[in-house]
């Protein structure tokens, strides 16, 4: 906690046990702001938290919807290459497909924009990403 005070903010997720959420707490100006506070309903607050590093570390995503309905999910790294990032972007489409009510009528995903921290966003059509990602599969 002194790193973090610091400005250490160099780690993705942050994990705590729940006796331990009042002296977190106190670094919430500091981590609230970057989406790295725990919180019960995302699984960062918990008892097991050797089970929840594993989860995280294998590869567990959050995301998250705002008032008006948009998903905000990270993707993919800069140091990441093109076909990495675009199985990331197929599987994220197919998760909110899965997730999808049953009472949703229509469309589900209306678009689709993948945006860097700093610059312009690029639009995706949904229906279109699964294509792309077939063709990137090496022929043999």
């Amino acid at each position: 906690m002194a790193k973090v005070r610091g400005g250490f903010l160099d780690f993705d997720v942050a994990i705590a046990t729940p006796d331990l959420m009042g002296q977190v707490g106190a670094l919430g100006r500091v981590l609230g702001p970057r989406g790295l506070m725990p919180n019960p309903k995302t699984g960062t607050v918990t008892t097991e938290v050797g089970r929840a590093v594993g989860e995280f570390k294998a590869g567990r995503v959050e995301y998250r919807t705002d008032k008006v309905g948009n998903v905000h999910v990270r993707v993919g790294k800069a140091s990441f290459d093109r076909a990495d990032l675009i199985r990331n972007v197929h599987a994220v489409i197919e998760e909110l497909s899965r997730v999808k009510p049953s009472s949703s009528k229509g469309r589900y995903l209306l678009s689709v924009t993948v945006a860097p921290t700093m610059g312009p966003g690029v639009k995706i059509d949904p229906m279109h990403a699964r294509e792309v990602d077939d063709a990137l599969e090496p022929a043999s």
